[in-house]
């Protein structure tokens, strides 16, 4: 079983976990449950058009929303709870065994906060809910995948992070990553934190002082690791084939090159907890929620990367 949290209930969300629902087959609905407002699953289903017999086609977990349905495309902290109770039932059920892997649709950051849920998104979150000091973010593409050392940090802290024991385990939860997924030595690349690598330390010694000692240690335990490389190229390269993984440093040093080339089919995948996590890779999307033109690409993807988690966990 997966199971899918439709996230903010004013977004996206629900459009677009029925969309995918709709889309399978009945072996596939049989092994999905949705976590959501079974009320706004139905306002939503008069929006896309789907004909689901929710609670018989696919299971459904009813996490109700006080006033609910909410009024799609605005902001409202009851909708951020709802967020995040769905998410906490989702956990429960990953804990318990009784999911394999979760599939999140988007919340809004602002919504949670003003519901008292003070995280930064799904991984910190996630991470408090399963008690792990430290969660990862990849975004996968299927040409270019991309593991984040930090991520909703400023810049100046980004930087601070990025010591060579936090990019060890980076690399270290990276390869283990890969190999699950059938990579028998997964090619990785570090990029550095400066304009060339500090180009000797003329632009910054943190490539020479917290990046390389990171990669000495990973290569003596037995890790194809590369770096630091330049990020003005070390993306492009990986694209092209060169490696399997880059190891950025900061968020939008990975997620720009990722949005670029596969803004509709990259997924976010949450590491290094003891339940699977993935989600798609976009917001909740206001502007055009509950008019049910909401493109579940990204979801489809997210729910195939799932499943196939589930397999390598198998």
């Amino acid at each position: 079983m997966i199971g899918i949290t439709i996230g903010d209930p004013a977004g996206v969300g629900p459009e677009i976990t029925l969309k995918a629902v709709s889309a399978m087959d009945a072996a596939e609905r049989a092994q999905t449950r949705i976590y959501g407002c079974l009320k706004t699953l139905e306002a939503a289903q008069v929006a896309v058009g789907t004909a689901l017999k929710l609670g018989e086609d696919v299971a459904v977990t009813d996490i109700p929303v006080e006033g609910g349905p909410l009024p799609f495309g605005k902001e409202d902290s009851r909708a951020g709870d709802a967020a995040f109770r769905n998410m906490e039932a989702a956990v429960a059920d990953a804990m318990a065994g009784r999911i394999g892997c979760i599939v999140t649709a988007p919340l809004n950051k602002a919504s949670l906060n003003a519901a008292g849920h003070h995280y930064d998104g799904h991984t910190g979150m996630l991470a408090h809910l399963t008690g792990t000091p430290k969660a990862w973010m990849i975004l996968a593409s299927e040409r270019l995948k991309v593991i984040h050392n930090s991520t909703h940090v400023s810049l100046r802290d980004a930087i601070t992070r990025a010591t060579p024991e936090s990019l060890l385990k980076t690399i270290r939860t990276g390869n283990d990553h890969l190999k699950r997924l059938g990579y028998p030595a997964p090619r990785i690349a570090v990029a550095g934190i400066n304009p060339h690598c500090g180009e000797g330390g003329l632009f910054g010694t943190e490539d020479d002082t917290q990046v390389a000692p990171a990669i000495r240690m990973a290569r003596e335990e037995g890790i194809d690791v590369t770096g630091p490389v330049p990020a003005d190229t070390v993306f492009h390269r990986a694209y092209n084939g060169a490696f399997d993984l880059v190891v950025a440093q900061y968020h939008d040093q990975g997620h720009i090159p990722v949005k670029l080339v596969a803004f509709d089919t990259a997924v976010n995948v949450s590491l290094g907890l003891p339940i699977d996590r993935t989600s798609v890779d976009h917001g909740t999307a206001f502007d055009i929620a509950g008019k049910g033109i909401a493109d579940a690409g990204n979801m489809h993807h997210a729910i195939a990367y799932a499943r196939n988690l589930v397999k390598g966990k198998q």
